[in-house]
């Protein structure tokens, strides 16, 4: 029997399950509840009841697999991640995640971000991801210190306006001025392979990402800001890739030639970077938190200035 903390009042029943039974298979987790071999007080409870603070839970015998060996952070990664926060406070980190780490361990991955974090701040009781990034995505990335907080953003991400996540990408062409926003639902499928992939779908999820064109490299290419309206997996990327202009560096859903071009110039990852996060926090303070670019980004921009390309400014007002 486990007593539910004042701390996980407002957890999702699955979610405090995944905690208390670390190294069981989500699926075993999910089939104990809607069998109802789970009981909270003494009851049977749907897949999305909240547990309250001073519930009684009883869990069936599970067979919990032996935790894996934890992998140590090295000194490189966590000199480039205290060096990567760009806020924190008692309740919330913002971390500039670099390209090329996961945010958590699993499929392969041994060391994620979250995993990191963990090690580098062993006091801290409590370290969950707020939201997710692709692995070869960088830039801002919450994650909470406190259940509260994390209950409290997750509440903001589902309302319109709360939280606006500002992403910087380098596409491929030259991106319209016009061209506002792309509304077209998306599908998540699954691949042969096992690969999973998203495709514009009218069956699909509503999806809406806004678009503004904030620098021109003549018809090679164009940096465009993207905010995600929704919150769809591989969303920016996916329409990019719908409206003709695939992100540069992308593997998945954008051009190997192109890709293979761009590389002479530096461009050796997906550029698609969390720039910016705007939000209020509970005490009522508006945060706004920047992240650079990193080096190489910064650099391929400079070699395809220099590489002779005509790039033009974007002129407030001005047509396409």
């Amino acid at each position: 029997m486990v007593e539910v903390t004042v701390d996980q009042d407002g957890q999702r029943i699955d979610n405090f399950l995944r905690t208390a039974l670390k190294g069981v298979p989500k699926s075993l987790i999910y089939r104990v509840v809607r069998k109802g071999e789970l009981r909270v007080n003494k009851k049977r409870v749907k897949p999305d009841y909240r547990v309250q603070a001073g519930d009684q839970v009883r869990i069936p015998p599970i067979r919990v697999a032996a935790p894996r060996e934890q992998v140590p952070v090295g000194q490189g990664l966590t000199d480039a991640l205290e060096a990567a926060v760009l806020y924190e406070d008692k309740d919330l980190i913002i971390v500039n995640k670099p390209s090329g780490l996961a945010v958590h361990g699993g499929s392969g991955v041994s060391l994620g971000l979250i995993e990191a974090l963990r090690q580098m701040r062993p006091e801290q009781r409590f370290m969950e991801l707020v939201h997710r990034l692709d692995r070869d995505t960088s830039g801002c990335i919450m994650v909470a210190k406190k259940r509260s907080m994390l209950r409290y953003l997750h509440e903001a991400l589902r309302q319109k306006g709360r939280i606006s996540k500002i992403y910087h990408a380098l596409v491929v062409g030259r991106w319209p001025t016009r061209k506002h926003q792309v509304d077209a639902p998306l599908s998540k499928n699954e691949l042969k392979s096992g690969e999973r992939i998203v495709r514009v779908h009218p069956m699909g999820k509503p999806s809406l990402t806004q678009f503004r064109v904030l620098r021109r490299f003549g018809s090679v290419a164009t940096l465009v800001e993207a905010q995600p309206i929704t919150g769809r997996t591989h969303q920016i990327r996916v329409h990019a890739q719908f409206a003709g202009h695939p992100i540069i560096g992308d593997d998945k859903y954008g051009v190997d030639e192109q890709n293979r071009e761009m590389k002479a110039l530096g461009f050796r990852r997906l550029f698609l970077h969390a720039a910016e996060l705007r939000l209020t926090l509970p005490n009522g303070e508006r945060l706004r938190v920047e992240a650079p670019l990193e080096s190489q980004l910064n650099d391929g921009l400079a070699k395809l200035d220099a590489s002779g390309q005509d790039r033009t400014e974007l002129q407030v007002g001005s047509n396409d």
